[in-house]
């Protein structure tokens, strides 16, 4: 997809600050962070929501999830705590149509986000 973010970032079409890489996900620096952490990991298969994810994306999911826990211990802040959010919609806060999960750390988090 070449007019997806993501998708350009993945293939090193636009720069970004990586903060980590593996064979089928990428994790870089938001460029408007909302917390003294915010980290934008995604797969570098172009998946629009998570509202596409499927039996096939199990392994692809674990591995995310494996390098969000790699990056809150990176970055200090698995002790401490963290949020992940997806936001999967227009409505939801969804800006980017490409699967993306935000690792927030660093402050206290309130409840209800949002």
């Amino acid at each position: 997809m070449e007019e997806c973010l993501f998708c350009r970032i993945a293939s090193g079409a636009i720069e970004s600050e990586k903060v980590d890489e593996r064979p089928n996900a990428m994790a870089v620096r938001d460029i408007n962070p909302v917390a003294p952490v915010h980290v934008l990991i995604f797969p570098k298969e172009h998946i629009p929501s998570i509202s596409e994810i499927d039996k096939q994306h199990c392994d692809l999911i674990a591995d995310i999830f494996s390098l969000i826990n790699d990056i809150a211990v990176s970055e200090g802040i698995s002790q401490s705590g963290y949020r992940v959010v997806i936001n999967c919609g227009e409505e939801a806060g969804q800006a980017i149509d490409h699967l993306h999960f935000h690792l927030l750390g660093g402050r206290f988090m309130q409840w209800p986000p949002g």
